[in-house]
């Protein structure tokens, strides 16, 4: 299913990935104590500006900064929208 939504400009969405419930030890991670995950997929890029084009594309895993972005929800998914100069590094 396509998203219904096109980020304009230098815009990036990203769908964060999900937050570790567990250790490396096996310990379970309580809901209050898990970190903001800083890791995501692109799911839709705007055009760029004229002095800037997007270097990130769709399918793209990337690390943003921890507090980047502005938190939606669409069709009951937790999602980011960012400008590209939020994202850190595609890995």
């Amino acid at each position: 299913m396509a998203l219904k939504i096109k980020p304009l400009a230098d815009r990036v969405l990203v769908a964060p990935a999900a937050a570790e419930t567990k250790t490396a030890s096996g310990i379970i991670i309580p809901d209050n104590a898990k970190e903001k995950p800083q890791k995501g997929i692109v799911k839709a890029v705007g055009k760029g500006t004229k002095d800037e084009p997007m270097t990130v594309k769709v399918g793209d895993t990337v690390l943003y900064s921890k507090y980047g972005g502005t938190e939606l929800k669409l069709d009951g998914k937790d999602y980011l929208m960012m400008r590209e100069s939020d994202i850190l590094a595609i890995v």
